[in-house]
This record gives structure tokens, C-alpha cells and sequence, in this order.
């Protein structure tokens, strides 16, 4: 029986790998980690050796068009060709159609690379192509390109003051250039002179990574500074809220309300001891085999402070999926350079390379560890770890679920005793709202 959208779009990973038969030789194959692609099985005519080939990944290959997939692969097997072999010489052709440009590679490694990355990350590399080199080599072809005029680009976005983003350009480069190697468009020469250029670009200053505050009393004065300042409140909010969760900035702003539980939103003076943050796995920073894995999934326990922040916020944008919509689009989060910006400016630039809104996680983990040692609370520091999702390498699923589940209240304990001591003296968050 064929399949239906909907089978396949509830398609659950099971212990094993396994297919969905469409007809015709199509199939949804679904493994263990969520990832559901399209296949086709044939033999070539007078043979009995099956073969495969691979559409691509749902929902990225719809189900008709992966029918439609099929169907000229089994026109081609009637005419006694291969299917891989002409797809193979298909995507050849079209290469050299292209010219074999910079951008042509680069954009196909980035498309085969993708099943394996963050939509974030996938975005970033795409943005510091399409804007850093694109424009001057992306139509050139990728043999003619050389490692001077590569350099002279990254020197571009040096110039800017941004080193570290130099180095990542260059390793997108090297990648690419590695892939043009083995289509045999350029040789190792070309590679080793990409690779080379790394010692040619400017150190990472001392200090330069994730500045952060780590004094009480400055971080009080950081957030008086945001409350005064002229943004709007619901990038005021946003810091409150990232400062008091100490979640990652880009799981904060596209926080969907549903991943909130145990406040009673009609009943604003309700108590909510049980309120909790669920973050699915695959909005955490984890490994690409992990994010799939619902039991790597975080809970945030919600200080009173943190349920002050969303009951106020819940005016504000309660209407829409998510809690910080951006300004373009309801449907779209703030810009990830949203708070990073107000901190930059806010207070004439006094705090513009000195905080920055990842560096609440380092603050968190200084105070709280000083703290600990200060009471000889050893146990706090898996704790701490803990609440930062900090998953150790080589947990498995289940350790991480069990040890979240069993260290849920302490960790509930000393999110509070973080919110008391950067929150003592602050406006309440309903105060802020116009």
C-alpha cells in the first residue's frame, strides 16, 4: 500500500532502522536517530544484484517528489541505464557547465554537509560566504583562485576586528577546498596553500573570548544599566531572563511559549513552585547524533524571579508561538545580535568588551563554584554543571536523564539562591512594561 504524508510525517525513530515501503521500489528509510530519507531499490536488467539510490531528506524531498524521483530512475533502468551512474554524470556536467566556480563547490559542500548541521550553524556559514567572499571570488573559477587572494580577504575581515571569524572563514575555505581536491578540480598544492595561511592571520587577543563580569555587584549595575536603557522591553526582558536561567542565548530567543510548564498564566499572584522550562534536544548545543535524542533534553527549574520575567513578558507577546519575536516577523525570534548590541551601547559603552550575554553562564559558574568552596558544598559543582547542560562526554542518554531527573530539586534550590543574589535591589519585570 502507498504511503501517506502523514505516515510519513509521523514516522518515529524505533530501536532499529527501519523502512517504510512506498511502491515502485520507494521507500522511507528512518533510523534510530529521526533522520527519514528517500530510497529506491532497482536491478538493472539480466542482473540480480539490487542496487540503491538516495533522493534525499524529508522534509527537504517531499513525498511526490521523491515519486517523481523514482519514476525517472525506472524510466531509465527500462532504457538499460543506470541510474546512479547517469546521476553521477549528471551532477558532473552540470560542475563543469558551471565553470567549477568557488561558489558552485561552495554551495554543494554546504548542501551535503547541512544533514549534519544546526540550522544555526548552517545559517552562519552561509552568511559569512555569501557576505565575506562570494561577492569578490565566488565567480571565479576554484583553480585560478590562490592563497594570497584568499588571505586578502580574510585581512578584510580582520580589519573589522574580527579575528576569530577570520579563522572560521578560513576553515570553510580549507573544507571547500578539500572538496574541489577530491572532484579533481584542483590539486594538493592548492589545498596545502589554503592550510598554510592560518599562520599567516592575527592571534586571538588575550582575553578577547566571551568577556564576562563576574563580581555581584557589577552584574547588579549591568542590569540597572539594561533597565535604563532606551531598548525595548522585550530585549530587556530577554537579558532578565537569560541572566536568571543561564540558558545559551540562541535557546532564549526562540523559545517557544509551549516549552513552559506549572505557571498558571490566567492567575498572575499564583504560586508556581513546580515551574519548569523544557528544552527539547534538538534546540540544545549538542552533538548532531544527539540532538535527536529526546532524553539529552534539559529542564530548567524557574526561579520566581524567572517566573516574574515570563508573567511579564506574557503581556507583551503571549499572543505569538514564540516569546521574543523579532521586528520583521512575528513568526521569526530577535536577531542574535539583539542583546549583544544593547550591551554594547547601553551606558555610553562601558560594557562594550567587558560583558557580553554568554558571558552570564561564565559569571553563574564563577560565583556559584566560589560559592560552593566558600561552604564546602562539594556537590554543588555537578550541580552547577549540570544547570549550565553541561553534558559530560560519554554520558549516555540515560545517565543524562536519570541524573537530571534525580538532581532536579537541588538544582531548583540553587537556581533560586543565583536569582536572590542578581536580583537583590532590581525593579520588579512588571515595572518595566509601558
Amino acid at each position: 500500500m502507498a504511503l501517506t504524508v502523514a505516515e510519513v510525517r509521523n514516522a518515529k525513530p524505533g530501536d532499529k532502522d527501519y523502512k517504510l515501503s512506498d511502491a515502485g521500489g520507494l521507500y522511507l528509510f528512518v533510523t534510530t536517530k529521526g533522520a527519514k530519507s528517500w530510497r529506491y531499490k532497482y536491478r538493472q536488467p539480466g542482473t540480480k544484484k539490487e542496487k540503491r539510490l538516495t533522493f534525499g531528506l524529508f522534509p527537504d524531498v517531499s513525498l511526490a517528489q521523491a515519486r517523481d524521483e523514482r519514476d525517472a530512475a525506472r524510466a531509465l533502468v527500462r532504457a538499460g541505464k543506470d541510474p546512479a551512474i547517469e546521476a553521477e554524470k549528471a551532477k558532473q556536467a552540470a560542475i563543469a557547465a558551471a565553470g567549477a566556480t568557488f561558489k558552485t563547490i561552495g554551495d554543494q559542500w554546504m548542501d551535503d554537509e547541512k544533514p549534519g548541521w544546526s540550522t544555526a550553524h548552517a545559517k552562519r556559514v552561509r552568511f559569512r560566504l555569501e557576505k565575506d567572499l562570494y561577492p569578490s571570488i565566488g565567480r571565479l573559477p576554484i583553480a585560478d583562485i590562490t592563497g594570497p587572494m584568499i588571505l586578502r580577504e580574510l585581512r578584510k575581515i580582520e580589519k573589522r576586528g574580527s579575528i576569530e571569524t577570520a579563522k572560521r572563514v578560513r576553515g570553510y575555505v580549507l573544507a571547500i577546498f578539500r572538496r574541489a581536491k577530491s572532484e579533481h578540480f584542483i590539486g594538493a598544492d592548492a589545498v596545502m596553500a589554503v592550510s598554510d595561511i592560518g599562520d599567516a592571520l592575527k592571534p586571538t587577543p588575550a582575553g578577547s573570548k566571551q568577556p564576562a563580569l563576574t563580581k555581584v555587584a557589577d552584574l547588579l549595575e549591568l542590569q540597572k544599566a539594561v533597565d535604563r536603557s532606551t531598548s525595548d522591553v522585550t530585549t530587556k526582558l530577554a537579558s532578565r531572563l537569560v541572566a536568571l536561567t543561564v540558558v545559551r542565548v540562541g535557546v532564549a530567543r526562540s523559545a517557544p511559549w509551549e516549552e513552559f510548564e506549572g505557571i498558571d498564566w490566567d492567575k498572575p499572584d499564583a504560586p508556581a513552585p513546580d515551574a519548569i522550562w523544557r528544552i527539547p534536544a534538538g534546540r540544545m548545543k549538542l552533538d548532531v547524533e544527539d540532538k535527536g535524542n529526546e532524553a539529552f533534553g534539559q529542564e530548567v527549574p524557574l526561579s520566581t524571579q524567572a517566573v516574574a520575567v515570563l508573567r511579564a513578558l506574557r503581556v507583551l507577546t503571549g499572543k505569538y508561538p514564540i516569546l521574543f519575536p523579532g521586528g520583521k516577523s512575528w513568526r521569526e525570534p530577535m536577531s542574535d545580535a539583539a542583546l549583544s548590541s544593547l550591551y554594547k551601547r547601553m551606558a555610553g559603552g562601558a560594557y562594550k568588551g567587558r560583558m557580553v550575554p554568554h558571558g552570564w553562564r561564565s559569571a553563574f559558574s564563577t560565583i556559584m563554584n566560589e560559592r560552593a568552596a566558600m561552604l564546602g558544598s562539594d556537590g554543588d559543582r555537578m550541580v552547577i554543571d549540570m544547570m549550565l547542560a553541561h553534558v559530560p562526554k560519554g554520558m549516555s542518554a540515560s545517565e543524562w536523564s536519570y541524573n537530571r531527573a534525580r538532581y532536579l530539586q537541588p538544582r531548583r534550590a540553587l537556581g533560586q539562591v543565583w536569582a536572590d543574589i542578581i536580583s537583590e535591589g532590581l525593579a520588579e519585570p512588571a515595572a518595566l512594561l509601558p
